[in-house]
C-alpha cells in the first residue's frame, strides 16, 4: 500500500466521521473554520499595511559656520599692479620714479587738472559727500524709528491699562454712570491702533540695517571713484615702481583705458541734473612690482554678490592646472564700476595670492571662494532638516523615541548648514528624513487572498453538502 492510498483512506475516514456529526456540531465546526480563515487573513493584511516609519537622524552640535561667495576668473599678473588714474591735465610734481620702493597710498605724482578733469573731480567728491550723508541719514532715521517703537509700545501699555481699568471699574468717575458701548469701543480701537503703529515702526526699523549697509557700500565706491579722478596719483600697492611713464610736464589726456561713471546725485549750477553722471576714463601709467613676488587673479562677481565683498577678506582658490593644490589669498581691490555684457552686469575683484613656489602663469583659469563670514561655537544643523513652509520654521526632534515638532529661530546659513539661535540645544537628535519600509506588492497580496479563498472552497466541497444543510437532520 503506497502513501497516496494511505492518504485517501485517512481523508475518507475523516469525511465519514464528519458526516456522522449532528447538524449543530457541523454548523459549529463550519463557523469555527470560517472564523479562523477570516482572522488569519486579517492578521496577514494588518501586518503588511501597518508599517513603522524609519528615520534618519543627526545630532545638533556646536561648530563653525563659514559662508563664502564663489566666482571664476583668471590669473591677471604674476606679481605686478597697474598704477591707474582718471585725471586729465599736466603733471606738476613727481614724488617717485622708476625703481623706487613705495608703500600703498604713497604719493607718486600731482596733476594740474584741466577744465574737464576739474569737473570730474568735483563731481566725484560731491558723490562721495552725498554717499556719506546717506549713511548718516539712514542712521538718524533708524534712531528716530527706534524712538517711535518705544512710543508705540508705551501707547499699547496705556491702552491695555485703560481697558483693564474700565473692566474692573465699570462706572465712569467723571459722569458717575456706566461706561457706554462707544467708550468701550474707543478704548479697544486705541489699543488696536497702538499695536498697528508698533508693528509698522518695527518693520521699518528692521529695514534700516540694510539701508545703512548699502549706503556704506556706496561710500566705498564713491571714494574709490574720487581717488581715480583725483589730482593726486597714489600707489595702489606696496612694492617697486616699474614702467612709470610720467614726468613733470607730461600731459595726461582723456584716452580711455577703463571707463568710470560718476553719479553726481544732486542738481548743481554746472548744468548737471539730479542723478546725472559724468563719464571719466582710467588709464595705466605704470606698475608696482610686489616685493613678495605675489600673484594676482581677477574674479568676476554678479551685482547680487558684490555688496558683500570687502578688501582683505580671505580667499581660497583652485586651478585646473594644479588640481592637487589649494591656494590662499585676500581681496585686494573691488572694481565697483562693473561692466555690462549681453545685459548681464559683472564686477571684477582683484585677489592677491599668498606667496607660493608653484609656477603660475598669467591667463590661467581660477575658481575662487571669497569667505564673507566665519561664526564659531554656534549650533548648526543640516538645512534640509528645517521645514520653512509655515510662518515659523520648525524642526523634527526625537524625544522619547518619538518625533516632535519644535519651532526654531534661524541665524546665518551656507549652502549646507543653518545656524539655530533658539529652539534647540547641542546634543538634540534631529530628524533629517523619514521613510516607510519597502511594502509588499499588490500582486503578492492578491495572490495571498486568492490562495486563502481557494483553500476555503476546497474545505466546503469536502463536506459532502453537510448532510443537507438546507433542512433538519435526516431529511
Amino acid at each position: 500500500m503506497n502513501i497516496l492510498n494511505i492518504g485517501k483512506i485517512k481523508i475518507t475516514a475523516l469525511l465519514q466521521g464528519f458526516s456522522a456529526f449532528s447538524f449543530k456540531k457541523k454548523l459549529f465546526l463550519l463557523v469555527l473554520v470560517v472564523a479562523c480563515l477570516t482572522g488569519g487573513i486579517w492578521w496577514n493584511r494588518s501586518h503588511q499595511t501597518q508599517k513603522t516609519p524609519q528615520y534618519e537622524t543627526t545630532i545638533a552640535k556646536k561648530d563653525t559656520l563659514i559662508t563664502s561667495i564663489a566666482g571664476s576668473g583668471t590669473i591677471t599678473t604674476g606679481n605686478t599692479t597697474s598704477i591707474k588714474t582718471g585725471a586729465t591735465g599736466t603733471v606738476k610734481t613727481m614724488y617717485a620714479k622708476n625703481g623706487d620702493t613705495v608703500k600703498k597710498g604713497d604719493k607718486i605724482a600731482e596733476v594740474t587738472l584741466d577744465e574737464y578733469g576739474q569737473k570730474r573731480q568735483a563731481a566725484a567728491w560731491l558723490s562721495y559727500v552725498n554717499a556719506t550723508n546717506a549713511v548718516k541719514t539712514a542712521q538718524t532715521s533708524k534712531n528716530t524709528t527706534d524712538i517711535d517703537m518705544w512710543n508705540a509700545r508705551q501707547d499699547i501699555i496705556d491702552a491695555e491699562d485703560d481697558i483693564e481699568y474700565i473692566t474692573t471699574n465699570p462706572i465712569d468717575p467723571t459722569t458717575k454712570e456706566a461706561y457706554t458701548l462707544t467708550q468701550r469701543t474707543n478704548y479697544t480701537k486705541a489699543l488696536e491702533k497702538a499695536k498697528n503703529a508698533f508693528a509698522a515702526a518695527e518693520a521699518k526699523y528692521k529695514t534700516y540695517d540694510a539701508d545703512i549697509t548699502n549706503a556704506q557700500v556706496r561710500v566705498t565706491s564713491a571714494w574709490y571713484d574720487y581717488q581715480q579722478v583725483s589730482a593726486t596719483i597714489t600707489a595702489p600697492e606696496s612694492g617697486e615702481i616699474q614702467n612709470l611713464i610720467l614726468a613733470v610736464g607730461t600731459v595726461i589726456s582723456n584716452t580711455s583705458d577703463t571707463s568710470i561713471t560718476i553719479d553726481t546725485g544732486v542738481s548743481s549750477s554746472n548744468s548737471l541734473s539730479t542723478n546725472t553722471t559724468l563719464s571719466a576714463s582710467s588709464q595705466s601709467v605704470g606698475f608696482i612690482k610686489s616685493s613678495e613676488g605675489q600673484f594676482k587673479a581677477t574674479v568676476s562677481l554678479t551685482e547680487i554678490d558684490i555688496p558683500s565683498i570687502k578688501p582683505d577678506q580671505k580667499v581660497t582658490l583652485t586651478m585646473d592646472a594644479f588640481p592637487d593644490n589649494t591656494f590662499t589669498g585676500r581681496v585686494l581691490a573691488v572694481d565697483t564700476n562693473g561692466s555690462v555684457s549681453s545685459g548681464v552686469t559683472t564686477y571684477p575683484v582683484t585677489v592677491l595670492l599668498d606667496t607660493t613656489d608653484i609656477n603660475i602663469y598669467p591667463k590661467m583659469a581660477v575658481s575662487a571662494n571669497i569667505i564673507t563670514l566665519i561664526k564659531n561655537d554656534i549650533i548648526l544643523i543640516p538645512t534640509t532638516a528645517i521645514d520653512s513652509t509655515n510662518t515659523n520654521p520648525t524642526v523634527q526632534v526625537m524625544k522619547d523615541g518619538k518625533p516632535t515638532s519644535v519651532t526654531v529661530t534661524l541665524g546665518s546659513a551656507n549652502d549646507l548648514q543653518t545656524e539655530i539661535t533658539s529652539g534647540l540645544s547641542a546634543g538634540d537628535e534631529i530628524i533629517t528624513s523619514s521613510a516607510l519600509p519597502t511594502s509588499t506588492t499588490k500582486a503578492s497580496s492578491s495572490s495571498s487572498k486568492s490562495s486563502s479563498t481557494s483553500k476555503s472552497s476546497s474545505i466546503f466541497s469536502g463536506m459532502g453538502g453537510m448532510g443537507g444543510m438546507g433542512g433538519p437532520p435526516g431529511q
